[in-house]
């Protein structure tokens, strides 16, 4: 999966969110675009929904998560902090199609 770079300190994740959904959701992966597909429940609007993101994945994880790059993109980079590729794969591979 071309969306997750293991670091020294951590995971990063490449997503493509779409804001303005019913609930937080992982849809699946994106192929083209070679990101995990996200869904939130903010609007697009004073970092509402890289908040709610960066909220979602922590409790997700269990780890602290900050948001990398793409503030004001739907394509954002966060970092798990302590988080090896393999954990990771294993919590979302229920939400992978």
């Amino acid at each position: 999966m071309k969306s997750l770079t293991e670091t020294q300190d951590g995971l990063l994740v490449d997503i493509d969110v779409s804001p303005n959904g019913r609930r937080f959701e992982i849809i699946g992966y994106n192929t083209w675009r070679e990101r995990i597909q996200v869904r939130v429940k903010a609007q697009a609007q004073k970092g509402k929904a890289n908040k709610e993101i960066v909220k979602e994945f922590a409790a997700l994880t269990n780890r602290e998560v900050e948001m990398i790059s793409g503030l004001k993109s739907t394509q954002k980079t966060i970092k798990i902090h302590g988080m090896a590729m393999s954990d990771f794969l294993e919590l979302i591979s229920p939400f992978m199609d």
